[in-house]
């Protein structure tokens, strides 16, 4: 009798959580990980079985200046996000919840429009002929156009446009935890207002600088798009090169040898981060906004 209550327990329970959860993982599997698994067979098949594709990655010059390109733009892109995130973030959670809302719009709406229409956007501002360099020569500061696009600088603009909302989120959400009592101990105690925020605010903030660093580095490795139209051919991250190998040169077990070592160091670098310092840290606990 109570193995069998025991037993309609656990199917009223456990078995019914997995039948629920059933339909995503098979779908997760079909579309997700067997093109995975095909892409990672191909690295090590494609032109000749083993691993001469890997062996690349100590050889050729123009991967190594691929991955230096991207290693660069996306350290660069994510110090420049979190940096502008972090004074978002604080303005907003010293502002009205009116205003806070207003903000939060006008962080969130770039979100809602297509990279694509963001990036010819961006073409239109930055050309030698675009507003910014129309309005730098009418006051006089140069005098000529400045190389605002088709180069590195293009395309790390265009990128933190674009990753802005990304660190902007789990900056606020760990912004919104610090208890602001500390900070009126710290004011009570003597501490002025910018030793309050140095010794006080900002440590606390930490796991939300490294989350944000941390989500937006990873998003920027696989862009796309923005370095494509922005760099105008002259700036290749690995994206694009990965595409140029596989579409233009048909050199597929290249590609998909770069895209597996991408994926990898995605995954690594996230099961790093959430190892050292947690998620629940980094993304301010199980609140909502």
């Amino acid at each position: 009798m109570t193995g069998s209550r025991y037993g309609r327990s656990w199917l009223g329970g456990d078995a019914q959580s997995w039948l629920l959860i059933l339909p995503a993982v098979i779908i997760m599997a079909v579309f997700y990980v067997y093109p995975l698994l095909q892409i990672l067979w191909i690295s090590v098949s494609e032109p000749a079985p083993g691993l001469g594709n890997y062996a690349l990655l100590a050889t050729s010059g123009p991967i190594h200046r691929v991955f230096a390109t991207t290693l660069r733009i996306c350290l660069l892109t994510s110090v420049i996000a979190v940096l502008l995130g972090y004074l978002v973030s604080y303005v907003l959670i010293s502002v009205t919840p009116r205003l806070r809302r207003w903000i939060f719009l006008c962080v969130l709406l770039p979100m809602w429009i297509s990279a694509l229409v963001r990036a010819f956007a961006w073409v239109v501002l930055l050309r030698r002929e675009g507003v910014f360099n129309s309005v730098l020569l009418s006051l006089g500061l140069i005098d000529q156009p400045l190389a605002l696009i088709w180069n590195e600088l293009g395309v790390v603009i265009g990128m933190v446009h674009y990753m802005l909302p990304y660190a902007v989120l789990p900056l606020y959400a760990n912004m919104r935890d610090i208890d602001q009592r500390c900070i009126a101990a710290a004011r009570g105690l003597g501490a002025s207002r910018r030793q309050a925020f140095f010794r006080v605010f900002l440590p606390l903030s930490v796991p939300g600088i490294v989350g944000a660093g941390i989500l937006v580095f990873v998003y920027s490795l696989g862009f796309f798009v923005t370095p494509a139209i922005l760099g105008g051919g002259k700036t290749l991250m690995i994206a694009e090169f990965i595409r140029l190998q596989i579409v233009e040169i048909l050199r597929w077990g290249t590609g998909t040898m770069l895209a597996t070592v991408l994926i990898a160091a995605v995954l690594l670098l996230i099961a790093v981060v959430g190892r050292l310092v947690g998620f629940r840290r980094i993304f301010g606990g199980a609140r909502s906004l």
